[in-house]
């Protein structure tokens, strides 16, 4: 730090010491990613893990903030839509697979290099159903299904109509159901569930191990780009004891992966390609039960058909969730309004949002999305009652004694302009913002998330980082034999995804 006399200025494009080759914001599933990749890649690079709370995977990560039990469109109606034609699109589900069977390759990688403990500690083999009620949707199931088998990541997809069958599958969804109504069910025994809070922390552990440095309750608030193109990261100290002092440091490469968080601090970063996005902040309410008897009778993430006019974020599932090495049952959301963008936020966080480049993008997704406001009014006027029933839809025995409500994590759609025209739309996606020198970018929105974190994260790399990309190219497909496949729709290419993952499916 350069010494300065009395009532001296500081200069702010004097260097404070050296810079650090990369800043990671946010201890959650993201920035451990990018962290692990590029520890492997780069094991000479200064990295620095800033969060602002207490311990890493205390937001979306945290595994009740979230239902991230390994989304790969196995169940996921909302990734299988009807074309015109009455067809089924399975072009999204396909990418979505593919892309969990790149993070898988990466956690198995690093498992057996013994970077990380055994996968027992973080992932558990879950079949993944899909269950509907209803003449027209059951045709719609029966459709999908024969869409999906096409192809070989589904093609051990099981359909049935039979309530014996799916009462195998799934003793809760059948016991007192009207026998009178029809049902069907899709089962992929393959399927998982994923703890991504434990696996943040072991990959945060891994970070630390190999000296990366770890600074919890620090909260980033400004970032400042220098003449020479790195940042200046303005960091507070928000533990109790701290004193009131802010510290710099000087970074030549900055992701911000906070969740709802980004979304701010890329403004405040006062890159244009930030300009016209916004957030919209979504909360939620899950259902659940620890209770021994009922959690032994379910083993499946099952995912239902959403109300007409719901968003994909609504679509009720009940799930079985390994947490810390015990088991519960999961059901929901039940989603609300909060103006905060992160659990831990602030209820001004939407409204600090607002900017002129912004302001238009939200009011006319506001002015096109009735149908969303309308689902949360309904939603936050609901009683507990009315929640409570949307569980005997799935499980018509359910008893409100055995169950509790939890306040789930906040999520934050991404809002931005539509290409070429002045109006906005809102996306239910994720998407990566870089800038154009690619010295910093950030995540924004929510499903699937987690689930493709890392090749969100290669992703990144190539865009950021162009010059080094075909170098590491040798090392990312050491950590990811799959990830040059031009598609997964060969035998052979499952054959080699099998092959290479065979000792993490065994141990899982």
């Amino acid at each position: 730090m350069n010494s300065l006399s009395i009532g001296s200025v500081p200069d702010r494009e004097a260097p404070l010491s050296q810079p650090v080759d990369v800043v990671l914001v946010g201890g959650g599933i993201m920035s451990a990613t990018l962290g692990s990749i590029l520890r492997l890649l780069e094991p000479t690079w200064s990295i620095r893990l800033y969060e602002r709370l207490g311990a890493v995977a205390l937001e979306s990560s945290n595994p009740w903030n979230n239902a991230g039990t390994g989304h790969a469109a196995l169940c996921e109606l909302n990734y299988t839509p009807v074309r015109p034609d009455g067809s089924v699109d399975i072009t999204k589900a396909v990418t979505i697979n593919e892309q969990f069977q790149i993070s898988r390759e990466f956690w198995q990688h690093l498992t057996s290099a013994r970077l990380l403990p055994q996968p027992e500690g973080f992932i558990s083999s879950t079949p993944h159903m899909t269950f509907v009620r209803g003449a027209e949707n059951v045709e719609y199931l029966r459709k999908r299904h024969a869409a999906l088998i096409t192809h070989p990541l589904f093609n051990n997809l099981e359909f049935s109509d039979d309530p014996a069958v799916i009462g195998a599958w799934a003793p809760l969804l059948l016991a007192d159901r009207d026998a009178s109504e029809p049902i069907a069910a899709t089962r992929a025994t393959d399927g998982t569930d994923v703890d991504f809070g434990a696996l943040t922390r072991q990959l945060t552990d891994y970070l630390v191990s190999t000296g990366v440095e770890l600074h919890l309750e620090h909260e980033i608030t400004a970032l400042d780009q220098r003449k020479d193109g790195t940042w200046r990261v303005k960091v507070a100290d928000r533990s109790w004891n701290a004193p009131v002092v802010r510290s710099e440091v000087d970074a030549r490469f900055v992701f911000i992966g906070a969740g709802g968080g980004a979304l701010p601090l890329l403004q405040k970063a006062g890159i244009p390609e930030i300009k016209g996005y916004g957030g919209f902040p979504i909360s939620g309410v899950f259902l659940r039960t620890t209770n021994p008897e009922i959690v032994a009778q379910h083993q499946a993430k099952v995912y239902g058909k959403a109300d007409v006019g719901s968003p994909p974020m609504s679509v009720p599932h009940l799930d079985t969730r390994v947490v810390d090495g015990e088991t519960s049952l999961l059901f929901g959301p039940y989603a609300g309004f909060s103006t905060k963008f992160l659990k831990s936020g602030s209820v001004l966080d939407l409204f600090r949002s607002i900017r002129p480049s912004n302001i238009l993008t939200m009011l006319t997704v506001a002015k096109d999305n009735w149908d969303l406001t309308a689902y949360l009014v309904r939603e936050v006027t609901k009683t507990r009652w009315s929640k409570f029933r949307s569980l005997r839809d799935f499980m018509p025995t359910a008893d409100p004694k055995d169950w509790e409500f939890i306040t789930a994590g906040q999520r934050v759609q991404v809002m931005k302009n539509k290409p070429g025209k002045l109006s906005g739309v809102l996306e239910f996606g994720t998407e990566l913002v870089t800038s154009a020198d690619g010295s910093i970018a950030g995540l924004l929105g929510a499903s699937p998330g987690a689930s493709t974190a890392v090749p969100a994260m290669i992703d990144l790399l190539e865009r950021c980082f162009p010059e080094q990309f075909p170098g590491w190219r040798h090392g990312l497909g050491v950590m990811l034999p799959s990830l040059d496949l031009a598609d997964w729709d060969s035998e052979s290419e499952l054959a080699q995804l099998e092959s290479d993952d065979a000792d993490f499916q065994h141990t899982v």
